[in-house]
């Protein structure tokens, strides 16, 4: 999948850029999904999300149109439901994605007030999505701090500290339990073996703070340990949280050939790190939410209410969370073509980059550039 998000060699703005790499993917949470028999295209879900959602979300229909890209959509709406003071996703919805096996996410915004706990956590429950991929590339021809970064990282996706066990002790105390299991912490980090193994990284970097939480991450390290003596061909690395913050921070090249990988939390945060390292932006980012049967990809970023309806909203996030979808998918020409047209497009000038990024491009005229770079 990062694969996917090589940043292409441009000569000029115009040039057409067609890729020829393959995009292996990891042996554990494939694609086992079949297109229609008598239309020849796939059925992916697709949530539109909130705010600037569905103006991004159209950005992609049209261009997956123009690509001509054998993908019908079925619109989910995940509208939370609060049965029994539980969070819950309508049926219609998980019905949809346990049929389709891959959905395509927006921005999702959680009703505030009711009780409700996030929506990106109750989608991940719902569906088993124990690992989150989060590839930061920089993009060539937009200039930010660093040129060179090319990082990957695996964040576990279901436990933690996002687990949403709290409670008061007394007045003025609260506590929030760390949850960490063997089983999640097994699932996750083998996967990142597998990823590393799939995309050619000789390295595997454990972050963690173990040295303080002895126990939960303690136990997230010794399943490392554990688990790296089944890939004899991968380096499995240990690394404290500060240390890799401080380390990704002055030298993003020194982990170009490495997945890394760590709880819930860590990687939350490292992540969003990664992305203004490598982007500057959010905009730029996309991600995979991995299962063993179901996948879901979705556009980092926020729902922007702010800017929602006004034709300003940056849809690249979405379109290379898309494009992730479609290699994972196995069409990978289809996604060799969208993204090299959407990064010969950021590439190409400020006109054609949306405000996030210094430009003046609209959401609709950003389309329109990446649909005629096609």
């Amino acid at each position: 999948m990062l694969r996917a998000l090589r940043t292409p060699t441009l000569r000029n703005s115009s040039m057409r850029l067609m890729s020829t790499t393959a995009h292996p993917q990891p042996s554990i949470g494939r694609f086992t999904g079949k297109p229609d028999p008598n239309t020849g295209k796939f059925t992916v879900s697709f949530i539109e999300g909130d705010g600037i959602g569905p103006e991004i979300s159209q950005a992609v229909k049209s261009i997956f149109k123009a690509a001509d890209v054998p993908v019908q959509w079925e619109t989910c709406d995940v509208t939370p439901l609060f049965i029994n003071g539980l969070t819950t996703i309508p049926d219609k919805a998980v019905q949809s994605i346990n049929k389709n096996l891959v959905a395509l996410k927006g921005p999702l915004a959680t009703p505030i007030g009711k009780g409700h706990r996030s929506l990106n956590l109750t989608l991940r429950k719902t569906f088993g999505l124990f690992a989150n991929v989060r590839p930061a590339k920089s993009v060539a021809g937009f200039k930010t701090t660093y040129s060179d970064v090319d990082l990957v990282l695996i964040r576990e996706n279901t436990e933690g500290e996002y687990s949403g066990i709290e409670h008061v002790v007394t007045p003025g105390v609260v506590q929030s339990i760390k949850l960490i299991t063997r089983d999640a912490s097994e699932r996750v980090i083998r996967y990142a073996f597998e990823y590393a193994r799939a995309i050619g990284r000789p390295r595997v970097v454990v972050v963690h703070k173990s040295t303080i939480q002895r126990l939960s991450d303690g136990l997230f390290v010794n399943v490392a340990r554990e688990l790296a003596k089944e890939y004899p061909d991968i380096i499995m690395e240990e690394q404290l949280l500060d240390n890799k913050v401080l380390n990704v921070v002055q030298n993003p090249a020194s982990y170009t050939d490495a997945v890394s990988v760590c709880p819930n939390l860590y990687g939350d945060i490292l992540s969003d790190l990664n992305s203004g390292l490598s982007a500057g932006s959010l905009g730029l980012t996309p991600s995979a939410n991995i299962g063993n049967k179901i996948s879901i990809f979705e556009a980092v970023h926020g729902s922007a209410p702010d800017i929602a309806g006004k034709n300003m909203a940056n849809p690249t996030a979405l379109l290379l969370s898309s494009c992730m979808m479609l290699n994972h998918m196995g069409l990978n020409q289809h996604a060799d073509k969208i993204q090299d047209a959407v990064l010969s497009t950021i590439a190409s000038s400020p006109e054609n980059r949306t405000g996030d990024l210094g430009g003046s491009a609209t959401t609709s005229s950003f389309t329109d550039a990446v649909i005629s770079k096609l």
